[in-house]
């Protein structure tokens, strides 16, 4: 892979990851209101998810997927559900304990969630067309793809959950409330319906 190749992978990589989107946010929300730790596993869900679908998607199935109208709209249907569903158990937290105690999405949900995330599909299926296949060395630009974007990937949910902890303390208020961390969470239930919105109209151009 040429220098030229691999500067425009890693500026992809970085727009592709630390944009916002349903990863980021749910990384950011599960650290300010469950802190860092409890984080991590969905942090770390996120690039092992994403690297085994890109794998897939070099194997031919993201043509698959992405050329069968009922599998990816299948897809696309599933994806925002559970993103509607996490929108509103974060939009409706009422008190503090209900902050404190949901939704957790862990390591499991996180990797499958890459799955029915259809702005995952399209960056997959962008890098393995632009730097994947159609060359000799297919094997090999493979596993020069796959790290920079885990790596990508892993560095972004950190920093948004690293924010996200951050800001617990002054989310919970100066008596223990729960009001600004409710605000936050419906901050970040709108920013799932945004990005809900824009999978929905990438799907529709698209046909």
């Amino acid at each position: 892979m040429s220098s030229a190749e691999l500067f425009a992978l890693i500026a992809l990589a970085t727009v592709g990851t630390f944009t916002p989107g349903p990863n980021t946010a749910l990384s950011a929300t599960l650290a300010a209101n469950h802190g860092l730790r409890r984080a991590l596993p969905f942090v770390c869900a996120v690039p092992a998810g994403w690297g085994v679908l890109l794998v897939l998607n070099a194997a031919g199935l993201g043509a698959l997927v992405l050329g069968f109208p009922p599998l990816r709209w299948g897809l696309l249907a599933a994806g925002v559900l559970y993103l509607l569903w996490l929108a509103w158990k974060l939009a409706s937290t009422q008190r503090l304990s209900d902050a404190a105690q949901g939704p957790i999405v862990g390591f499991k949900q996180g990797v499958m969630l890459q799955f029915i995330n259809i702005k995952a599909w399209f960056l997959a299926m962008s890098v393995v067309s632009g730097w994947v296949i159609g060359h000799d060395d297919t094997p090999a630009r493979l596993l020069e793809t796959l790290p920079i974007f885990m790596f990508f990937g892993l560095a972004s949910n950190f920093t948004y959950a690293w924010i996200g902890a951050s800001l617990r303390h002054w989310l919970r208020g100066p008596n223990d409330t729960a009001q600004r961390l409710q605000w936050f969470n419906r901050l970040m239930a709108l920013a799932l319906l945004g990005t809900v919105a824009w999978m929905v109209r990438s799907a529709l151009q698209t046909l």
